[in-house]
């Protein structure tokens, strides 16, 4: 069953041409203007806050905090590029970070080998999901909703409520701690992952075929694309995604519990959302759900040092949650407004042709 739509708005070149230098300007402005947002908070907040927020600890400060939920939103948004939605990166990171603590500290594998395995059961996690989803036909949203509740009902029983500690060797520690450039490593996984994901889908067969599932998989199968492969795939790809966000987060820090984690799936799926209004609207796409956690990002940061509450984090994602969505769907409307519309035009101007 198909959860979302993914269309794009983003103007051609052949639709540019055509126009004035305003109308140019009127027709990006959309495309563009969280990006520009995102500037124009950034300078904002460097104005008004110059001995805080333009600083290399205030950027490592972001980067620091923000890279779970830069993983999981990009995680979020490969099942979303197929239509699909997965709300187990959220519950599954809980599970994912207290047992790549527990193997080493209970069972005393090494750290390489914990990880790997901690990954291998999120990619098995995401295979079961696109299997309820594609083969059992459930919902993407009810199948991933049932799945991440039994994964934290796991990390609840496997904890039994109370922390897990030890102590861990240096090679795990420096998977988050390690500093490249004065800087955090994590912000290097994000950009090697956006990167990667950004030449899979727009550039290669793969991204395409996901696509066209995710904005009409009837036209897609029609076409010969196996959709069922390639959504199965999007899900497997996502839990995979999750349990390393799980994995940084155990070595970020240091103990494992089942009370963290589950605040990491809102912000995530705002990410994902914001990014389908931006760079390609109506799209999720990898560089808009960039800019979807950066201006997360930047809008809590200076808010916080502005002196905001601790509830400024969870409303000011809610908010944006719900403004992503209401102009993602506009830009879903206004696609498919301008499909049925475009057939209709072309009768008239042969008309016009005959009578010239």
């Amino acid at each position: 069953m198909q959860s979302i739509e993914s269309n794009a708005l983003e103007p051609t070149s052949a639709e540019l041409a055509g126009m004035s230098f305003g109308q140019k300007i009127q027709r990006l402005l959309p495309v563009y203007g969280l990006v520009i947002l995102t500037a124009f908070l950034i300078l904002l907040f460097s104005i008004l806050l110059p001995q805080t927020f333009p600083t290399l600890l205030n950027l490592r400060s972001i980067i620091s905090d923000k890279t779970i939920i830069a993983i999981l939103s990009l995680a979020a948004m490969i099942p979303m590029a197929a239509g699909r939605i997965d709300l187990t990166i959220g519950y599954g990171i809980v599970l994912w970070h207290v047992l790549a603590i527990s193997l080493q500290t209970m069972f005393g594998l090494p750290w390489p080998v914990a990880v790997l395995i901690v990954i291998l059961l999120g990619a098995l996690t995401g295979f079961l999901n696109g299997l309820l989803v594609e083969i059992a036909k459930i919902d993407s949203f009810i199948a991933t909703l049932g799945t991440g509740t039994v994964l934290y009902a796991i990390a609840l029983w496997h904890t039994g409520g109370r922390q897990v500690v030890g102590m861990l060797p240096q090679g795990f520690y420096a998977l988050n701690g390690t500093m490249v450039f004065g800087l955090p490593i994590t912000g290097i996984y994000v950009l090697g992952l956006a990167f990667i994901m950004w030449i899979v889908l727009e550039y290669l067969p793969i991204g395409r075929y996901i696509y066209a599932i995710g904005a009409n998989p009837k036209a897609a199968a029609l076409n010969g694309i196996p959709v069922r492969r390639f959504v199965i795939g999007a899900f497997v790809t996502s839990g995979t995604l999750a349990a390393i966000a799980g994995v940084l987060l155990a070595s970020k820090l240091r103990i494992g519990q089942a009370s963290v984690g589950l605040e990491y799936l809102l912000p995530a799926l705002v990410g994902a959302f914001l990014g389908s209004t931006t760079i390609k609207p109506g799209r999720v796409n990898v560089w808009g759900t960039m800019i979807g956690v950066i201006i997360l990002a930047v809008g809590i940061a200076g808010i916080q040092q502005f002196g905001g509450s601790f509830y400024v984090e969870p409303l000011f994602n809610g908010v944006t949650l719900l403004v992503a969505i209401g102009i993602a769907g506009y830009a879903q409307r206004r696609r498919s407004h301008a499909g049925r519309m475009a057939p209709a035009q072309k009768p008239q101007l042969s008309a016009k042709a005959t009578d010239n």
